[in-house]
This record gives structure tokens, C-alpha cells and sequence, in this order.
């Protein structure tokens, strides 16, 4: 399958409101079962923590908030960090109805052109461990393991 092709683009206000929605949805579902959280408890923790790093919505400092498109068709998103010497994905989502399209890949990839262009030199994600659809695309996309936690339930 060919790659995508996507473009990058700002996020506005008004667009903002659905895709933090859709971006606490996302982070509740890794995190809930990941600490022990009930669905409304993992919710209300992803929206609490959403509201934390993005004080000023879109507009805070240091964060990258971008739709990717193909054509004028919104596709997903990705949500960078910019605070540290390095970039640092805290959100990349593919709409529903356009996964396993290689979607995921192309919003990667035009990540990796915009942290290159903003002078980056490297760009760290986490993800949960038993997230193996986006493990894999990252080890294909030549991202390598630097630090791992694990647990044992008792």
C-alpha cells in the first residue's frame, strides 16, 4: 500500500472544542486500563489532564496542534510538544472511518518533516503497551524503545 499523501494544518478555535473531545476519548481508553481507572474515572482524568497542558486551548505556548488533511478532507490529528530539546507526540488520531488506509503513517511522516523544519533533531511518543496497532507503525517508522515500564498485577 502507498503511503498517503497528507498536509499539516493549525487547528482553529472553533475546531477545537471536538477534536479536545475526541483527544481526552482517546487518552481515557490507554489510561483507564492502565491505572485502574472505572471509564468515567479515566475520562474525567484525560479531560482534567487535557485542560492542564493546554491552559490557552490552541493557543498555548510550546504545543502543536494540527488536522491533518488529504485534499480538504480532515483525516486526523497530531498534538506536539515543543517545551523540551526535543518534540514529543502527545496525540496522533486517525479518523475512524479512515483507518487502515495508511493514514497513521502519512500523519507521522508529515510530523517528522515539521519537527525537522522547526529544527528538531529527534521526536519521542509514548504508547501503551498493549496498543500493538501503533507499536507496530512506529517500529516500522524506525522509532526504538528508550525506556519501558511494566507491571504485574497481585
Amino acid at each position: 500500500m502507498t503511503t498517503p499523501l497528507v498536509t499539516l494544518r493549525p487547528i482553529t478555535d472553533p475546531e477545537f472544542a471536538s477534536w479536545r473531545d475526541r483527544a481526552a476519548a482517546s487518552f481515557a481508553s490507554g489510561i483507564g486500563p492502565a491505572q485502574g481507572l472505572d471509564p468515567a474515572g479515566a475520562l474525567e482524568f484525560a479531560y482534567r489532564e487535557t485542560d492542564r497542558l493546554l491552559p490557552k486551548g490552541p493557543s498555548t505556548d510550546n504545543h502543536l496542534i494540527w488536522l491533518a488533511c488529504a485534499g480538504d478532507q480532515a483525516v486526523g490529528s497530531l498534538w506536539i510538544n515543543t517545551r523540551t530539546r526535543g518534540a514529543f507526540i502527545y496525540g496522533i488520531e486517525v479518523d475512524a472511518d479512515h483507518r487502515g488506509k495508511g493514514y497513521g503513517r502519512a500523519i507521522m511522516l508529515a510530523g517528522e518533516d515539521e519537527c525537522r523544519r522547526l529544527g528538531y533533531s529527534h521526536l519521542d511518543l509514548n504508547v501503551f503497551g498493549d496498543n500493538s496497532t501503533a507499536i507496530h507503525l512506529y517500529e516500522s517508522l524506525g522509532y526504538i524503545v528508550t525506556s519501558q515500564q511494566m507491571r504485574k498485577e497481585l
